[in-house]
């Protein structure tokens, strides 16, 4: 089936869901969803979103803890403009629907780690439910936004100039191939302006507070189709995960710290000022990462301990309801007993290059959110920039389409091939899928994880390189499914993110190599991937 629009948008987070709602009095919108809007990984963001709100804080201070946190690497343009946006940005959410928690003076604010003031505007513990509800409900009863539940964009549709196939200038993004999830049915979905929204890439890891959906389909479509991809080696691993055996992706929101909960090893020992004695449990997700990882592998233990028991019950239960009853509900009373957790992936600090406008490097493909690299983030996301980003650059990419809504319409009905369908089925092969699966996720835990070597990353190149080839074997000869494109689309991330990884020859923010532990200047730069630049430094 075709179908035909305006603005295709893939994904339903904060940044495909902004993007829509600011396009939709002008345009009709086509909006693909690879599941429910409850599987966004804006959905399960606890903690909050980033503005200078307080007299005691100021643009300054933010830009400043953006820059330290991203080691060198941060656009200092890009993180003005965004930082500039943060009390912009909260108002216009408010005037979505969104309730923010309040007390006695105006927002309530948090803090986190890496921050020199309390400027995390949250809905309690469960901010990001909050934003996709009042953004949903917005979207869903706008005529001019349709949604596509179950839809997973395969690979994009483009026009190349006439006698060349490779991206140029002169290539246009027409569309995108979806796959029904249900029926296994392809559909084209066309339209001048595509929007990428796909979230992140935690599933290439089994330790992840990521959704389920989060296998880098928007960045690997991209990437096959010639853009280019930077700074994928910067995996943020968020430093607690609940550690039990019913819950594997519970995250425990750093705001928990910032009320003044206390790491402890098995122990009951606090380990946090042997790591960095002046911010301790503020410190920078990945110091505090690691130093949790070296606690594990010191005493033995598959995790540690965050303890806010010394903290007033009432306080504990008003400021974090969702963790206190889904912990309960597992038998753990923080109010009394320690909260068991572990690092595990988190955020993907690299992505799809974007330009000012969240433009790609093709004419009508625009992106953002997680799936993005704007530079705002550098080497390491300083906590809650990330809602911030996705709101801010989902109005940049809106303003830009409009004021050249002209530019961005079908001169005449583009004439699309169908998909073909490879129809032979082997149930002993396909079986494979889950194996292969679970195979790549634990050797990137093991070998491109918090810790890496050159030993580990040359390892995990053998590993990639052959199954890679036993993937792509599988998806051009088998017939096609979400969980084989899913396969190929994490083998593809893990493919990113070990090549990055091996040129980076320091250590700096989220990337740790053993072998180069300190930070080398002529390193102080990206790390751009394309079919055409094979993993250069520029």
């Amino acid at each position: 089936m075709e179908r035909t629009s305006d603005v295709l948008i893939i994904g339903g987070g904060i940044a495909g869901l902004t993007f829509a709602l600011r396009l939709a009095d002008h345009t009709k919108i086509h909006l693909l969803m690879k599941d429910e809007f409850k599987y966004s990984s804006t959905q399960q963001a606890q903690g909050g979103i980033n503005a200078v709100l307080s007299k005691e804080d100021s643009f300054e201070s933010h830009i400043e803890d953006t820059l330290n946190c991203g080691y060198g690497l941060c656009d200092k343009e890009v993180v003005k403009s965004v930082v500039e946006s943060g009390p912009d940005t909260i108002k216009e959410l408010i005037d979505y629907g969104v309730q923010f928690t309040k007390n006695q003076i105006g927002l309530e604010l948090h803090r986190e780690g890496g921050h020199a003031h309390n400027r995390v505007v949250h809905a309690k513990d469960a901010t990001g439910a909050e934003i996709m509800r009042a953004l949903t409900k917005a979207a869903e009863s706008h005529p001019n936004i349709t949604f596509f539940k179950k839809m997973m964009a395969i690979d994009l549709i483009f026009q190349y100039q006439a006698g060349n196939n490779s991206l140029n200038e002169h290539t246009r993004v027409l569309g995108a191939y979806a796959l029904d999830t249900e029926t296994n049915k392809v559909d084209v979905f066309l339209a001048p302006v595509v929007y990428l929204a796909t979230g992140g890439i935690g599933k290439v890891y089994p330790y992840t507070s990521n959704p389920h959906t989060a296998t880098g389909d928007g960045i690997v479509m991209a990437y096959r189709a010639g853009l280019e991809v930077v700074n994928m080696e910067f995996t943020q691993f968020h430093p607690t995960l609940l550690f039990h055996p019913k819950e594997r992706s519970f995250l425990i929101t750093e705001a928990v710290r910032g009320e003044g909960g206390i790491l402890k090893n098995i122990k009951g020992e606090a380990f946090m000022s042997q790591y960095h004695p002046k911010l301790r449990e503020l410190a920078p997700r990945d110091v505090v990462a690691r130093a949790i990882d070296a606690e594990i592998k010191k005493t033995g233990h598959p995790c540690v301990y965050l303890d806010v028991t010394h903290l007033p019950s009432h306080h504990v239960k008003d400021h974090f309801p969702t963790i206190y009853e889904k912990l309960l509900a597992l038998d753990i009373d923080i109010t009394s007993e320690p909260i068991p957790v572990t690092p595990g992936a988190h955020y993907a600090c690299g992505g799809l290059r974007v330009d000012r406008n969240g433009q790609t490097g093709c004419h009508g493909l625009f992106s953002g959110g997680e799936c993005t690299y704007t530079g705002l983030h550098g080497a390491n996301r300083l906590a809650s920039n990330s809602l911030l980003e996705a709101a801010v650059y989902a109005k940049l990419s809106s303003i830009y389409v409009l004021e050249h809504l002209n530019e961005y319409q079908f001169k005449q009905h583009p004439d699309v091939a169908p998909w073909v369908y490879h129809n032979y089925s082997d149930e002993y092969e396909e079986s494979l899928v889950n194996p292969l699966w679970i195979e790549v996720r634990h050797f990137m835990w093991n070998y491109v994880g918090i810790i890496r070597t050159d030993k580990r990353l040359s390892r995990a190149t053998r590993r990639i390189e052959s199954l890679r080839k036993e993937i792509e074997d599988s998806y051009w000869n088998f017939r096609i499914s979400k969980d084989l494109v899913e396969l190929r689309n994490i083998s593809v991330i893990a493919e990113l993110i070990i090549r990055s990884a091996i040129f980076r020859k320091e250590s700096r923010g989220l990337h740790y190599n053993a072998d180069h532990p300190l930070p080398e200047q002529e390193f102080k730069l990206d790390t751009r991937l394309s079919l055409a630049q094979q993993g250069l430094f520029r």
